[in-house]
C-alpha cells in the first residue's frame, strides 16, 4: 500500500479550472506570450538558413533545371518571407485563441468525418502526397521525441479547459498543430514540390527541433501556478491510444508487439482508403456500408501472431532453397509463386491449428493483396531486368511480414523498408551482364535477399541496416563510375572540339582559296601543315585571339606569293611579303612539331620556287615540281582537304523521312536529361541498358555511359528520335519502385474487374 506522504503519480483529472474564471485568462495570456516569443524566434532563424541552405543546393545541382528551382525558390522565399511568417504565427496564435475560448478539436476529426465509401485517395497525388508525408514524418517523429514533456503540457492544458480530453493533435502548440499551421503558411510560396520539401525539412531542424524549450516554459509556468504540480510526466502506453486496425476484429488477442497498427492519421486515413476499394472489387458491401451483402465468413480468423508464424514457417523453407535453384527459377515459376502465396498462408495456418482456414482478417487480408500486388508489379515492370525481378520476387514474404508489424510502409516514403526496396530497384535498374562482369552488383543484392530470407525475424531494423550497408556500397560504386565517366565526357568533348577546330580551320582555307589554281606546294603546305596550325591555336588560344587572325592574314598572304609576277613592281612586292612568310611559316611549323631538318628542307623548295616567280633561275622540269603528296609531315599531322562541315541538328532532323517519327519522339529525345537511363534494343534483339552522361553543347550529340562509367554509345537528337519511333529505344522511369507500384496498384483497383 503506498505511503500516503508519498506524491501521487497518478493525474487527477478531477482537479480542473473553469475556464472563464480570471486566473485561468491569466494564465492562457501566459502561454500564448510565451508560444509567440518563442516561436517567432524559431521562424526567424529558419528562415536566415533557408537561404543559404537552397544556395548551397543550387550550387551542388545535377543540371541546369534543377539549380533553377532553388534559385527561383530563394528568391520567392526572399520575396514573402515576412506573409509566410506573419501566416504561420498568425494561425498558430488563432488556435491558442480557439482553444482559449474552448473551441478544442477532437482528435482525428478530419479523418472519422467521412463515410469510408466516401474517402478518396487525395494522398495519391504525388505532390499531395510528397507534402503530406513530410509533414506525417516530422510530426511522428517530435511527438515521439518530445513525449514526456508533451505529455505534461496535454494533462495540464487539459485542466485549464475544465477537464477537456487532450492530447498531441488538440494541443495548439503540439507538433501536429504547428505544422499544420505552417503548412497553411506554405501556400503562400509558388514553389516546386522539391523545393518545399525541403524547407518542411529546415521548419524540422530549426522549429519543431527548438519547442522542447517552449514545453519547458509552459510547464513549468503552469506548475508554479499550482496547476498539477506535482506531475511527473508519466506517459501512458502508446498503443492504446493509436488507431486500431482497420477491418473485422480478429478471433484471438494477439500480444502487444506481434501486429503494430497504423499510428498515424495519414496512414490511416491511406489504409481506410484501400480497404474501401479492396472491399468494392471483392463485392464485400458489408464493410463499405454497414450492413447487407454477403455475409462474413464464420469461424475464428487467424492472430497476427499465427500469420507472423506461418510466414516464418514458409520464409525458412524458401530460404533453405540452393542459391543455384533460386537463379534457375524461371520468370513464370516466380510470378506463380507470387500469385499462390496467400494460399500457401492459409494452409500453413490450418496445419499451425490442426484445422482447415479459409479467410483472415479484413486489413489482414488487404495488407496481404497489397503485398501480393506489390510483387506482381515488380514481376512486370519493365524497369527492371529480368534477373532482378526474379531475386527481388523472391522478398515477398520479408515485406509481407515487416507490412503486418507495421502498415505504415505503404504511406511513408522514409519506412526503411521501403527505402531498402526503392535502393535496391533503382541500383538494379542500370544492371546489365556486360556492365557488371564481375558480378559485384548481383552478388550485392544476392546477398541482401538471402540475409533478409534468413535473418529477418519480427525486428525491421533490419531493414535500415541494410539500407546503409547499401548505400555505402553504392556509394563506392558511383565513385569509381563517376571518374570513368568523366574521362568518357573529356574525351569526348576533346574529340568534338577537335573537329570543330578542322572544319573552321578546312572553311577558313577552302575559302580564301577560292578558284585560285595554286601550286601543288602551296596548295600542300596551306592544307596539312596551316590547317594544323590553325586548329592548334584554335584550340589553345580561340577564336579571338591574335594568334589566330595573324594565321588567316598569313594565307592571305602566302596565296597573294604564289600568283603570277609580271612587272617590277610586282617583284618588289613579292620580295618585301618574303621575309614576313618564312617568319610566320617558322613560327607555324614548330608549333605544330616539324622537325628543324624538315622545316628548312620544306623552306629550300619554297626559295626555289620563289626564285622562279621573281626570275632568278629557269623553271624546273615537271618532274622535279616539289608537289604536296612528298612533303615532310609528322604523322600525327592529318591533311584537311574538304571543309566537311557538320550538320546541324534542324538540317539533321530535315534530312530523315517523315514517316520515320513524329514531333512526340524529337520533343522526349529534346526532353532527356542528364542521369536519365534508356534500355537500348539491337538489330539481334539484345538489350543494354545506359545512362544519359552528357549532351554536347557543340554538336548537340547525347553520349550514353553503363552503371560503371563506361561508353556505351553516342546518338544524335534525329537518331534517338528514330530509335524511340523504332521501339529499339525507351526510356526508363525515374520514379521511385514504391510510387509508381502504389499508383498502378489504386489505379488497378479503381478499374471494374474484368
Amino acid at each position: 500500500m503506498n505511503n500516503a506522504s508519498e506524491p501521487s503519480n497518478i493525474v487527477d483529472l478531477s482537479q480542473r479550472l473553469d475556464p472563464r474564471s480570471e486566473r485561468v485568462g491569466a494564465l492562457l495570456v501566459t502561454v500564448r506570450g510565451l508560444a509567440t516569443k518563442r516561436l517567432h524566434a524559431l521562424a526567424s532563424n529558419m528562415f536566415e538558413n533557408i537561404d543559404d541552405a537552397l544556395f548551397d543546393l543550387a550550387e551542388k545541382a545535377e543540371n541546369n533545371a534543377a539549380q533553377t528551382q532553388f534559385f527561383d525558390g530563394m528568391r520567392e522565399v526572399r520575396k514573402k518571407r515576412a506573409i509566410v511568417e506573419r501566416t504561420f504565427l498568425g494561425q498558430v496564435a488563432r488556435d491558442l485563441a480557439d482553444f482559449s475560448a474552448g473551441r478544442t478539436r477532437a482528435p482525428d476529426s478530419d479523418a472519422t468525418a467521412r463515410p469510408l465509401a466516401n474517402i478518396e485517395l487525395s494522398l495519391v497525388g504525388e505532390n499531395e502526397l510528397e507534402e503530406s508525408l513530410a509533414i506525417t514524418s516530422m510530426i511522428g517523429k517530435n511527438e515521439q521525441r518530445l513525449a514526456r514533456a508533451l505529455f505534461a503540457v496535454n494533462q495540464r492544458l487539459s485542466v485549464i479547459c475544465g477537464g477537456a480530453k487532450m492530447d498531441d493533435t488538440s494541443n495548439p502548440v503540439g507538433p501536429a498543430s504547428l505544422a499544420g499551421a505552417f503548412r497553411q503558411a506554405m501556400r503562400e510560396l509558388m514553389v516546386e514540390v522539391r523545393v518545399k520539401l525541403i524547407i518542411y525539412k529546415l521548419f524540422d531542424r530549426y522549429v519543431l527541433a527548438g519547442i522542447d524549450e517552449l514545453y519547458d516554459d509552459i510547464n513549468n509556468e503552469l506548475a508554479a501556478a499550482g496547476v498539477l504540480p506535482q506531475l511527473r510526466h508519466e506517459i501512458p502506453t502508446r498503443r492504446s491510444d493509436a488507431p486500431a486496425p482497420i477491418g473485422p476484429v480478429s478471433g484471438a488477442t494477439a500480444p502487444a508487439q506481434a501486429a503494430a497498427p497504423v499510428t498515424d492519421a495519414a496512414a490511416a486515413e491511406f489504409m481506410q482508403s484501400l480497404h474501401a476499394l479492396f472491399s468494392a472489387r471483392r463485392g464485400d458491401a458489408s464493410a463499405v456500408t454497414g450492413g447487407g451483402g454477403m455475409p462474413l465468413p464464420t469461424g475464428p480468423l487467424p492472430s497476427p501472431t499465427e500469420l507472423l508464424g506461418a510466414l516464418t514457417l514458409l520464409q525458412s523453407q524458401i530460404a533453405a532453397l540452393p542459391n543455384q535453384a533460386a537463379q534457375l527459377a524461371t520468370q513464370a515459376d516466380v510470378t506463380r509463386d507470387v500469385a499462390q502465396l496467400k494460399e500457401q498462408l492459409l494452409t500453413q495456418i490450418g496445419q499451425l491449428r490442426g484445422q482447415q482456414t479459409a479467410h483472415v482478417s479484413g486489413m489482414d487480408e488487404d495488407t496481404i493483396d497489397l503485398v501480393g500486388m506489390l510483387f506482381e508489379f515488380i514481376l512486370e515492370d519493365h524497369n527492371l531486368p529480368a534477373e532482378m525481378q526474379v531475386m527481388l520476387a523472391r522478398l515477398q514474404i520479408p515485406y509481407l511480414k515487416a507490412a503486418l508489424l507495421d502498415r505504415r510502409i505503404f504511406a511513408h516514403k522514409s519506412h526503411p523498408a521501403r527505402q531498402l526496396l526503392d535502393a535496391l530497384a533503382d541500383a538494379a535498374k542500370g544492371w546489365s551482364a556486360e556492365a557488371d562482369r564481375d558480378g559485384r552488383l548481383f552478388d550485392k543484392v544476392k546477398s541482401i535477399v538471402e540475409r533478409l530470407l534468413h535473418d529477418f525475424d519480427d525486428d525491421v531494423a533490419v531493414f535500415g541496416k541494410l539500407v546503409a550497408e547499401l548505400q555505402d556500397f553504392l556509394d563506392v560504386s558511383r565513385k569509381r563510375a563517376e571518374l570513368a565517366e568523366q574521362r568518357v565526357a573529356e574525351s569526348a568533348r576533346g574529340r568534338e572540339k577537335l573537329e570543330q577546330a578542322r572544319r573552321r580551320a578546312a572553311q577558313e582555307i577552302v575559302g580564301r582559296i577560292g578558284q585560285a589554281s595554286l601550286p601543288p606546294l602551296v596548295y600542300g603546305v596551306l592544307t596539312r601543315a596551316w590547317a594544323n596550325y590553325i586548329v592548334l591555336t584554335l584550340l589553345r588560344q580561340g577564336e579571338e585571339s591574335h594568334e589566330f587572325r595573324d594565321s588567316l592574314r598569313f594565307i592571305d598572304d602566302f596565296i597573294a606569293s604564289a600568283r603570277p609576277v609580271h612587272d617590277l613592281n610586282g617583284r618588289r612586292d613579292l620580295r618585301a611579303m618574303l621575309p614576313g612568310i618564312e617568319r610566320g611559316l617558322r613560327r607555324g611549323l614548330a608549333a605544330v612539331a616539324f622537325q628543324e631538318a624538315d622545316t628548312e628542307q620544306l623552306l629550300g623548295q619554297l626559295h626555289a620556287f620563289y626564285r622562279q616567280q621573281l626570275g632568278e633561275a629557269a623553271p624546273e622540269t615537271a618532274s622535279g615540281t616539289i608537289v604536296a603528296s612528298v612533303m615532310p609531315l609528322p604523322e600525327a599531322i592529318q591533311a584537311i582537304e574538304e571543309p566537311a562541315a557538320a550538320p546541324e541538328p534542324d538540317d539533321e532532323v530535315d534530312s530523315l523521312l517523315d514517316e520515320a517519327f513524329d514531333e512526340r519522339n524529337l520533343a522526349q529525345a529534346r526532353e532527356l536529361k542528364v542521369g536519365q537511363w534508356l534500355e537500348f534494343t539491337a538489330a539481334d534483339g539484345t538489350t543494354d541498358r545506359a545512362k544519359l552522361s552528357w549532351i554536347s553543347p557543340i554538336s548537340g550529340r547525347y553520349l550514353f555511359v553503363n552503371r560503371r562509367g563506361l561508353k556505351v554509345a553516342d546518338h544524335s537528337l534525329a537518331g534517338l528520335a528514330q530509335s524511340f519511333a523504332s521501339g529499339t529505344a525507351r526510356v526508363l522511369d525515374s520514379t521511385l519502385l514504391f510510387d509508381r507500384a502504389m499508383d498502378a496498384i489504386v489505379e488497378k483497383l479503381r478499374q471494374p474487374e474484368a
